[in-house]
């Protein structure tokens, strides 16, 4: 690994071929000095990177490639999107979508190496396809960086260049206070969660009010896609157990940032192991939680797109439910509300009209109740979607859908 300067590193993107396709590190651990110099020095590229935020180069000559879209991405006039389930992008990043270059947010070196921090996700497969097909490894290192432990320590040797920051992560802006439906469907979801169970959440009010009643829970284990701050609540309390908790990312507060770094406890693996179902589904009494936009009268989620336009995408929802579907003594729980406040509509719908991200979960949960779904036949789930899910106001005109479905 050759330590250089702005300038230098310039020079040497300069001299990639136009076209070139990037991977970098997505979610909130963005290089930015490194895309920055990129989009300085050459006229067309590919920059992929997974849930971009805002603040992505956005001009001509640039193709946004990504095959989970975040919020800096959905308005991108340069948006590709690429559906795949999460656990198979390392699979594309060796095939289709090999990488050229690829610029990694990383810490500084220790004993030789370097550590990707709170973003692991699908980067160790790129900097391996790029590595093999002789392309550029840069490092952007960052003394702000947590060294997390794992599949994101990597040797100093896979790495061509690296420049030197010294930048704050981006973490979350305050949130409100939890809603009371947001409350009341936390409550309803850790009723379903016994002591031992090992959990999948993501980030958001939901999640962030499940965690919060399972602080009297014992035995708690951790195998998910990410975490936040939620997790901090759980140890404080006593309610996780000694079992490395597993994940692939993290995004969260300066304390948060603190905690991972250098914690044994805290393992990040790569993509395809962290959401591999044959990995999750050995998970003990694994519980997968995630949530949707809306979802129809036969059990269908659409968490991806609104009005035909893509949204997020597959992330890792199809991966945790059918892997904890297959655990033993497993779920998988779709949690939303009823009611959509800014699109003024319901989220449970006759029928999708928008495509599907996933279906035949155990249950779905609002703040109505919880409509289980497994293992029952079409109609008796339409009737609890109805009865125990939607919003009181719409389920007569469900019922009416329902029958012209043949779900009634």
């Amino acid at each position: 690994m050759q330590v250089v300067d702005a300038q230098a590193l310039r020079a040497r993107l300069s001299a990639l071929p136009d076209g070139v396709r990037v991977v970098a590190s997505g979610n909130h651990a963005v290089p930015w000095e490194g895309v920055r110099l990129l989009d300085e020095t050459v006229e067309r590229y590919v920059l992929n990177l997974l849930n971009g935020p805002p603040g992505l180069p956005e001009r001509e000559g640039v193709t946004i490639e990504t095959c989970f879209v975040g919020a800096g991405q959905r308005r991108h006039p340069g948006l590709r999107y690429v559906p795949s389930r999460l656990s198979l992008v390392p699979v594309l990043l060796h095939r289709a979508l090999a990488p050229d270059v690829v610029i990694v947010h990383t810490t500084t070196p220790h004993e030789g190496r370097l550590s990707l921090g709170v973003e692991v996700n699908v980067l160790p497969a790129a900097i391996e396809s790029a590595r093999a097909r002789g392309g550029l490894v840069v490092a952007v290192m960052n003394p702000r960086m947590p060294y997390t432990f794992g599949d994101g320590e990597i040797a100093t040797e896979l790495v061509d260049l690296a420049i030197e920051v010294d930048a704050p992560l981006a973490s979350p802006p305050p949130r409100p206070p939890l809603g009371e439906d947001s409350r009341v469907i936390g409550r309803l979801v850790a009723e379903r969660i016994p002591d031992g169970a090992t959990l999948q959440m993501g980030i958001g009010a939901v999640p962030d009010a499940v965690l919060a009643e399972l602080v009297q829970r014992r035995g708690l284990r951790l195998w998910t896609e990410m975490f936040s701050d939620g997790v901090l609540e759980l140890d404080r309390a006593g309610a996780l157990d000694d079992h490395p908790l597993t994940t692939s990312f993290c995004f969260g507060s300066e304390e948060l940032y603190a905690w991972v770094d250098r914690n044994p406890r805290v393992r990040f693996t790569r993509t395809e192991v962290t959401n591999d179902p044959g990995r999750i589904a050995t998970q003990r009494l694994m519980t997968s939680i995630n949530t949707a936009l809306e979802v129809d009268l036969f059990g269908q989620a659409n968490a991806s797109r609104v009005n035909a336009r893509i949204y997020s995408g597959f992330g890792g929802q199809t991966d945790f439910i059918v892997g904890a579907l297959h655990s033993p003594g497993g779920q998988a729980l779709i949690a939303l509300r009823s009611w959509h406040p800014k699109a003024d509509v319901s989220t449970i719908v006759p029928l999708l009209d928008e495509p599907v991200t996933s279906f035949q979960q155990s249950a779905v949960v609002t703040e109505n109740g919880v409509a289980p779904l497994f293992g029952y036949s079409e109609r008796e789930q339409a009737r609890h979607l109805i009865e125990q899910a939607a919003h009181p106001s719409v389920r007569d005109e469900l019922w009416e859908e329902a029958a012209h479905l043949g779900l009634a």
